[in-house]
């Protein structure tokens, strides 16, 4: 009984996040196999708008934490997983660079490219998670591990 309930309860809430992320500018969560258990992470699309929103949260985050003089910007997303808890759990594994961008002056980077001289390139692979709640207009990393 209760594990019919509680496959019920994930598949009302799958429904309910499906037609609010059709609606919003939220991200699309596929709705779990009949073996997924609720809270289970779930492999996403790395190109999907709500995984690349999530990643540039984390690099911001890596970026406010850093002593670099340069900003990094994702260079490309390799995995990304989501967990549905009181939001959306982002786990994602992520190739950064440095930019030609200065950190004290600019602070989008959206127009920043990738270094091109070699002195100057670095490459850092990162784990983020990153916890967001659209509906509350309210993000946060949990963890952001770079080396």
């Amino acid at each position: 009984m209760a594990v019919n309930f509680a496959c019920s309860f994930a598949t009302l809430c799958c429904f309910v996040l499906w037609g609010f992320t059709k609606t919003s500018d939220a991200v699309y969560v596929p709705l779990p196999h009949s073996t997924t258990k609720p809270g289970f992470p779930v492999p996403m699309n790395t190109n999907n708008s709500g995984v690349r929103k999530a990643a540039r949260f984390g690099v911001y985050q890596y970026n406010n934490s850093s002593n670099d003089l340069f900003l990094f910007k994702e260079l490309q997303i390799n995995k990304a997983m989501v967990q549905i808890i009181r939001g959306l759990k982002y786990m994602l594994q992520v190739e950064i660079g440095r930019t030609v961008c200065e950190k004290r002056e600019h602070s989008s980077l959206d127009g920043c490219k990738f270094q091109r001289k070699k002195k100057l390139q670095k490459l850092l692979w990162c784990y983020f998670e990153v916890w967001m709640m659209p509906w509350l207009h309210k993000a946060q990393v949990s963890i952001a591990l770079c080396n």
